[in-house]
């Protein structure tokens, strides 16, 4: 190993060591208590100047200390314990992220005070201690989860090393900062031309809910169950924060109410940040956003931008209960934090927006969820971690809508009274703790007196889902149903030796006469008798997680009684049926049959649920003389239901009414390729730049993407030129900006390729711009050989939090063998430690594509010979 020694601050020496990797844990002997934190950044020299005192209680005689540090450097170090103040020496070794203090004699069992005084960068990477810039200016932001704070100062980096901290920043005059507890003091000083800003005890919390945030931000105030909350933003965004302040209001009073428990952290700051990696982060009494998903302007925002900046400030604030009060004790529990936080996040939507319909967003994230589990490379909810690159990949559906998917299961299972009942008393057990999965399915288990333990255990420890496979025969007046389980997979390949697998699985069915039950499937198959003959719905209200698989005529028969289905299952059967025909369980005419008899549906969520799955049939099955047939189906069968929602309708219309328009507009004019549409939505697109107001916000956005499929440069300059108008406008921005990866001429598509990595873009936004062009057939091939061109410059750029990991899963839409060997060649010569997983499940997904391709292209074709 490397070793080298320096003098350093004349009192000791620096030692940098090489360590085995996958050392990633510390010892247990020293356990922190609280921490005392000085910071003084410097916008201009991007750095900062900090102190760190934590006081420890020691388990057994120690001679050295480990902790974790990355990025800094450290000055004078000393360790106070026993009455006596020893200085120490420090070894750093930068493949682990460690600093391990070393002092000559052993530190005796007790109490003892770590004294720490260092330098840092403010770094460009959207991590730890960060450099954001906006209007000409700096400010300087924290994200330190999971495994960042380390980089803005040395700490006990570890979810379960919880303990209390004080903060105190010293800031230029002109600005102001923003940290967990509420502000003590402010004071001038003491070095010139700044102040001091001191803020109140936290209570105990890990590292990685420690937030910073220096700058000009200004705030708008508010409260709610006692607390204050403000909603905080550059001075340019004041404006736009009015409706996160009452969104905010009413969940924290509806949490409180909940869960039964007062909220814990005192005050609650809500802040934009204007460079943001992560979507949120849930800072106790801090969080932090990106600006599109916490500032609009209510009267001019679309449905779905309402209910998303609501949704995610839900989430973040229920992350005050799930991961601050209660923390997961490691990274292979991250879905105690996640995904309650998720399942959790649409109840107080549905009290204070009932006509949002949020139960139908939430059937449509169960797809999603199971989407990913039909992957072979799919992983368990909980899943051994130890580097950060592993943890960084635990973020993921995975964690959020699966884990949310199966809690929402086991409440409709139990009654939704008794699952809050054992949340409630989870939560109690185990405040300002540390809690593991068994923790919680115990404390469900004996709150409830139901199996909850043994449905969790099946559903977070194996991998994947099942299908429930149903058949029914009618005897007498009853109906008898066969279920039996598998493991379901996504793919008509054949499928490698595996050992069976099995869950508990809790199964509501719905009846002919719509009468509901439920039962238990604990075995591979079982037999089940309902009243009454008919066709029987097997997963009522869409709260089961699982595949479900009828025969075809069942199917037919369900089609036909769309109407006593709920919309939540519509959402269900359409999801189930297209797995059904990429498993090749049945042809792809069973599935547009359904489409075709769903087509006149009025729920827009059911239309977004159908939507995709028809582009992916022309797009991906459909051979080159058969794509105009299909594309000519979907105009003859949807074009007239478009027409009759009226474009573009009024502006007082509903929201559900414009945007099922939305979604028709988008089949009917991009998947059905028609003329006619496409040439509307150009001018209402020019109607829309020279006057907002003439389009209803909530159509505006699928206007402008279906526009841009056929548009020309001219168009693509005034939406290019509408961005640098709106930049004070985050939610129209994106409007503009998500629009430019359709466009389809391949000069624009160089253009947004080469504007992706200009530096008129943030670099948390290049990532997703370049995944969508990835993903657009017209745009896939010219931006994969970007990425390949530009990889170096791409990787030094962009995080591994979301940037990489978007144009890894992209890869993904590509559909030939050709494709799959070269981007597994690709990646094997670049390798991506912190998306490796996403590697594995695009080449399986492009895989899975040409096997659906050659399975199904050939029924699609006898399909359409026979409408």
């Amino acid at each position: 190993m490397l070793r080298r020694s320096v003098a350093c601050a004349g009192v000791m020496a620096l030692l940098v060591v090489a360590a085995p990797a996958g050392a990633e844990r510390l010892p247990a002997t020293v356990v922190p208590n609280h921490y005392t934190l000085w910071f003084a950044p410097d916008l201009e020299r991007a750095a900062f100047r900090g102190r760190t005192t934590i006081r420890i209680q020691v388990k057994a005689p120690v001679r050295a200390i480990t902790l974790h540090a990355a990025e800094i450097e450290f000055g004078e170090v000393t360790i106070a314990a026993g009455g006596r103040t020893r200085t120490a020496r420090v070894t750093l070794d930068p493949t682990a992220e460690t600093a391990t203090l070393e002092v000559p004699q052993p530190i005796p069992p007790g109490a003892a005070t770590i004294r720490m005084a260092y330098t840092g960068i403010l770094n460009d990477k959207l991590r730890g201690f960060y450099l954001s810039r906006a209007n000409g200016r700096r400010y300087a932001v924290t994200q330190m989860e999971p495994t960042d704070a380390r980089r803005a100062f040395p700490s006990f980096d570890e979810p379960t090393s919880k303990a209390t901290f004080d903060v105190s920043l010293m800031v230029d005059a002109g600005d102001s900062a923003i940290s967990n507890g509420r502000q003590l003091s402010d004071v001038p000083g003491p070095e010139p031309g700044t102040h001091t800003l001191t803020f109140a005890t936290t209570p105990r919390m890990p590292t990685y809910l420690v937030a910073l945030v220096v700058g000009d931000f200004v705030c708008r105030t508010g409260g709610a169950a006692g607390t204050t909350i403000r909603v905080c933003a550059t001075p340019d965004k004041l404006g736009l924060t009015a409706f996160a302040l009452e969104a905010a209001e009413q969940q924290l009073a509806f949490f409180n109410g909940y869960f039964g428990i007062p909220y814990a952290f005192g005050k609650l700051d809500l802040i934009a940040v204007p460079d943001f990696a992560a979507g949120a982060m849930e800072n106790a009494g801090a969080i932090t956003f990106r600006e599109q998903l916490l500032l609009i302007d209510p009267e001019r925002a679309s449905l779905a931008a309402r209910k998303r900046v609501a949704g995610i400030i839900a989430h973040e604030i229920a992350h005050q209960w799930f991961g601050n009060l209660v923390t997961m004790t490691w990274w292979d529990d991250i879905w105690l934090n996640e995904g309650f936080a998720t399942w959790v996040t649409g109840k107080p939507l549905a009290r204070w927006r009932p006509e949002w319909k949020v139960e139908l967003d939430e059937a449509a994230d169960t797809q999603s969820a199971l989407g990913i589990d039909a992957l072979r490379t799919t992983r368990a909810i909980r899943l051994r971690v130890e580097t950060p690159e592993e943890i960084n990949q635990m973020f993921d559906g995975i964690a959020y809508e699966k884990t949310a998917g199966v809690l929402r299961m086991v409440e409709a299972f139990v009654g939704p009274d008794l699952f809050r009942k054992g949340v409630a008393s989870y939560l109690k057990r185990y405040a300002f703790a540390n809690a593991a999965g068994e923790d919680f399915w115990t404390e469900m288990a004996r709150v409830t007196g139901r199996p909850v333990d043994r449905i969790l255990r099946g559903y977070v420890e194996q991998a994947g889902a099942p299908v429930v496979s149903v058949a029914m025969r009618c005897a007498g007046r009853r109906t008898e149903l066969t279920l039996e389980q598998q493991r379901f997979v996504g793919t008509s390949l054949p499928a490698p030796p595996a050992p069976p697998q099995r869950w508990t699985v809790p199964v509501c069915m719905k009846t002919a006469d719509g009468r509901s039950r439920c039962d238990v499937l604990d075995e591979a198959r079982e037999t089940f008798r309902v009243p009454s003959c008919g066709a029987v719905f097997a997963n009522a209200d869409a709260r089961g997680y699982y595949f479900t698989e009828y025969t075809a005529d069942t199917v037919r028969a369900l089609a036909g009684g769309a109407a006593r289905l709920a919309p939540m299952e519509r959402i269900s059967l359409l999801g189930d049926q297209w797995w059904m025909v990429r498993a090749g369980r049945h042809d792809i005419g069973v599935y547009l049959d359904l489409a075709a008899a769903l087509a006149g549906d009025d729920t827009a969520a059911v239309v977004d649920a159908l939507a995709p799955r028809l582009a992916q049939t022309a797009g991906d099955v459909a051979s080159a003389t058969d794509r105009p047939r299909f594309e000519a189906w979907i105009r003859a069968r949807f074009g007239p239901v478009l027409a009759a929602t009226g474009l573009p309708g009024n502006m007082g219309d509903a929201d559900e009414r414009h945007s099922r328009r939305a979604q028709l507009l988008t089949l009917v004019g991009v998947t059905g390729n028609d003329a006619a549409v496409q040439r509307l939505a150009r001018e209402l697109a020019a109607r829309y730049i020279a006057d907002p107001t003439s389009l209803a916000a909530t159509l505006a956005p699928a206007v402008l993407r279906v526009a841009a499929t056929g548009g020309d440069a001219a168009l693509y300059d005034q939406y290019e030129a509408q961005l640098g108008r709106l930049a004070s406008q985050p939610e129209q921005y994106y409007r503009f900006f998500g629009a430019l990866s359709w466009f389809e001429r391949p000069a624009l598509v160089e253009r947004t390729l080469a504007f992706a990595l200009s530096d008129r873009v943030r670099t948390q936004d290049t990532g997703q711009l370049i995944a969508g062009l990835l993903a657009r057939p017209a745009s896939r091939q010219a931006a994969w050989r970007f990425v390949q061109a530009n990889w170096p410059t791409l990787t030094r750029t962009l995080g591994t939090f979301q940037g990489i990991p978007a144009i890894v899963g992209a890869t993904g839409s590509f559909c030939s063998a050709a494709d799959a060997e070269e981007v597994r060649q690709f990646f094997a010569r670049n390798p991506v430690p912190a998306a490796e997983r996403s590697v594995g499940q695009a080449l399986e997904r492009i895989e899975n594509c040409v096997a659906l391709r050659a399975r199904q292209s050939p029924a699609l074709t006898a399909w359409l010979d026979s409408q």
